[in-house]
């Protein structure tokens, strides 16, 4: 993509989620047609909130690490997003439902950094990473579909979106994480007391530290790179479930703490 086009995208997808409003099919000229386009548009989209008020990026959500959420979303490899300062939330929270067009909630596994993962030492792996890793947690991602139809939307297009990322729950982290079976590890959501559903750690890339790894090396693509105090979500063992007021949402993970989200 030209800068040209990429300024244009990322314009238009900013005003969009300043706005809260359905996003329409991006003009031919300023769509992404590659995952790479798509992040450099997503760049750019995220430095012009930050400039418009937003706040700064402090973690990562990785997107489809999962099969069940390949298969719900018909979207084969992994995608990336950033999270800001002011969509991050601590063990339990109270949001408006009005405040977003379409919410959804999905269960994931964090980390927390404690080191960079410098670019320059590619390629990361699975053990590699984990010396970098401070502490583990359970997460929820909140997503928020703001488009005409997301199943009809190109991949690219909803990479730049920040792959549908509203705002992240973190527990507690657990420095103790090395003790745990990080893929043996179940995770679960309940929404009213009920469960929706369960997975284990295995689900994400075989362990859940192969998404991490992902990450690094991916971001070392553009000369970016996962730097110490920042958080990565892994991706979500069960399917996105779609939320309405009133709603509570609980995540635990085994080991890892519980996190929840009050809809009103």
């Amino acid at each position: 993509m030209t800068p040209a086009a990429v300024n244009r995208a990322a314009k238009i997808i900013a005003v969009n989620r300043r706005g809260r409003i359905r996003l329409q099919p991006l003009p031919e000229r300023s769509r992404p047609a590659t995952p790479d386009d798509a992040y450099t548009v997503q760049a750019r989209m995220n430095e012009m909130l930050t400039a418009g008020g937003l706040g700064e990026t402090v973690g990562w959500k990785i997107g489809c690490t999962t099969p069940v959420m390949q298969q719900y979303m018909n979207i084969h490899e992994p995608a990336y997003g950033e999270v800001f300062q002011p969509t991050l939330y601590r063990n339990q929270v109270t949001l408006r439902h009005a405040d977003y067009v379409e919410p959804g909630v999905e269960a994931e596994i964090a980390v927390e950094l404690a080191a960079d993962l410098p670019a320059g030492d590619r390629p990361w792996t699975r053990d590699s990473v984990a010396d970098a890793v401070g502490g583990a947690m359970a997460s929820i991602e909140l997503v928020d579909a703001r488009y005409a139809d997301f199943r009809k939307f190109d991949t690219p297009t909803l990479v730049t979106d920040n792959f549908f990322n509203a705002a992240v729950v973190l527990a507690d982290a657990n420095p103790d994480w090395r003790a745990l079976d990080l893929a043996g590890v179940t995770g679960r959501m309940r929404v009213n007391g009920g469960i929706i559903g369960e997975g284990a750690g295995e689900l994400i890339m075989g362990h859940p530290l192969e998404a991490l790894a992902w990450l690094a090396n991916r971001l070392g693509d553009f000369g970016r790179h996962l730097k110490a105090g920042e958080f990565v979500t892994l991706g979500s063992v069960v399917p996105t479930q779609w939320v309405t007021r009133g709603d509570l949402v609980e995540v635990d993970v085994d080991g890892l703490g519980k996190v929840s989200i009050k809809f009103d």
